[in-house]
Parts: structure tokens; sequence; C-alpha cells
């Protein structure tokens, strides 16, 4: 016997919210991949970590929002916490790993199509850990095109979001790429959802309108709280909201002067010898004529 499923159980509220959430760590996160470009060498990871970290983070909880308003007509819906949490190591990680290579190599050719790829591949295993985790008394059966449509949607977009971030500086590219990671992980989550259909036991107990999604409330305070302190990290960095990069200070050696001319007056460029004889005939010069 087939379930009845139902993904909008509380309206429109739940899609909103949750692509609000997606937004905002998708943005928060690329203007860190931003911030990474104009740091120094030695603050460029840590930048890039607390970009995939916030980045990961509000998809596990974009997730976690859309879910509550899931629901099987015929059966209570649970939900097996570790999986849950295991969904969010597996963003963050997957998400970090194709930050890292486009903050470091570039989002150009190879790089941004192996870092866009990871990303979207690391949205979707989230997705799919996250509905592993849905227990119900019934099976969970997907449709392979709507799947694969879903997982493809993740990829062209996190790759176009990447792309913004690695090659665009502007406050509206960053907000413009946040929006589009957003409404990635929105479609992933609604694209996959469509390809589910629940295939209840023959042999069930119906617990009719024990709706299952408070339990995932809870989970959504540790990241929510992250992501606001993410935002003020991001809001009050001065350089974040200066817009300028920071100077690289000037390699100086001893007895070589930082800037070339800038030396003696009078005193010539490197790389210049004195015409030959020059010195000899000035010498001459200043010797007293006899008579």
């Amino acid at each position: 016997m087939q379930g009845t499923v139902d993904g909008f159980s509380y309206g429109m509220v739940t899609p909103l919210v949750a692509c609000l959430m997606a937004c905002l760590g998708g943005a928060l996160g690329l203007r860190c991949v931003i911030r990474a470009r104009r740091a120094a060498p030695a603050w460029r990871a840590g930048w890039l970590a607390l970009g995939s970290a916030t980045i990961g983070s509000g998809l596990w909880t974009t997730h976690l929002v859309a879910m509550t308003g899931f629901s099987v007509a015929e059966t209570s819906v649970h939900y097996d916490e570790p999986m849950i949490f295991a969904g969010l190591v597996v963003a963050v990680v997957m998400v970090g790993i194709g930050v890292f290579i486009v903050g470091h190599r570039g989002a150009t050719g190879v790089a941004l199509f192996t870092g866009g790829t990871v990303t979207g591949l690391g949205m979707a295993s989230m997705h799919y850990l996250g509905m592993a985790g849905t227990r119900l008394d019934g099976v969970l059966e997907y449709n392979t095109v709507t799947v694969a449509a879903s997982v493809a949607i993740a990829v062209v977009a996190a790759t176009a979001a990447l792309w913004a971030a690695g090659r665009r500086s502007g406050f509206l590219w960053s907000v413009g790429a946040g929006l589009v990671m957003g409404l990635a992980m929105v479609g992933l989550h609604y694209t996959g959802m469509a390809a589910v259909s629940v295939h209840l036991h023959a042999t069930r107990t119906v617990l009719a309108g024990d709706h299952s999604g408070s339990p995932l409330v809870p989970m959504m305070i540790g990241p929510l709280v992250f992501l606001c302190l993410a935002g003020a990290v991001v809001v009050f960095d001065p350089l974040m909201v200066m817009g300028r990069p920071e100077p690289a200070p000037a390699e100086r050696k001893p007895g070589v002067p930082a800037h070339p001319g800038s030396g003696r007056p009078g005193s010539a460029r490197p790389g210049r010898r004195p015409p030959s004889g020059a010195g000899h005939r000035d010498t001459r010069s200043r010797a007293p004529q006899r008579r």
C-alpha cells in the first residue's frame, strides 16, 4: 500500500524559511571565501574553514526546516539523530573540500569544475543521508531520474556560486552567489522529495495526527547560533566593510633600498656601468698642467 506523502504540512511557511536559511548561510559563507582571497596566506585557511562551516550549517538547517513540513498521513515519522548529525558532518567536510580547491587554485577550469562538483555532491549527500535517517512504518522509494535531476541542480548551482565568489568581489555579487546557493539547496530538497514515495508495511500501526517535525527543532539551535556568530565576524571585519585589500608588506634587504633610485642622489641605476675610461678622463682633467 502506498502512503500519502505531504511535504507542505505548514503550507508555504517551511519552504520560505528554508530558503531564507539557505541564502543566509550561503551568502555569509561565500563572503568568507571572498575575504580569503584578500587575506594574507597565514589567514586564508581560517577564512575558508569558516566559510565551509557556515555554508554547511546553513544547508543542514535548511534541510531540517524543510523536513518539519514532511508527513505521511497513514503513519508517524521519526528520525535517527546520529544519522541526521552525520549529514551535517558530511556537508561541512565536502563543502570544505570544494571551497578549499577554489580558494587555493582559483575559480577557473578544472579547479572550478572539481570544486563545484564536490560541493554539489556534498549538498546531495547531506540531503539523502538525512532522508536515510527517516524512520516510519514503511519503506522510502525513489524515482532514479528525479534523484539525478536533484543532484544536477546542486552541482550546477554550486559551481555557479563558487565562480561568482572566486571571480567577483562586490557585495552584490556575494549576495547573488548566496541566493544561487540557497535556491540550489531548496531546489535539491524539493526535487528530491518529489522523487519519494512511501510503501507502507502490511501490518502497521496507524498513528493518525502524530506529526513528527517537532523533534527536529531543537537540533537547529546550535547551527543557528553558529550562523549568528559567523554573521558578526563578517559584518564587523574592517576589510569586509571597507572593501579594500590588505597592503602586502614590502621586502627589505640589508643594504638594498626598498625602491630603485631611492638611494643617494646621483647614484647610478642598477645594472648600468659608467662609460669605459670615463674615470681616467676625469683624473687627467684635474691634474695640474706643466708648462
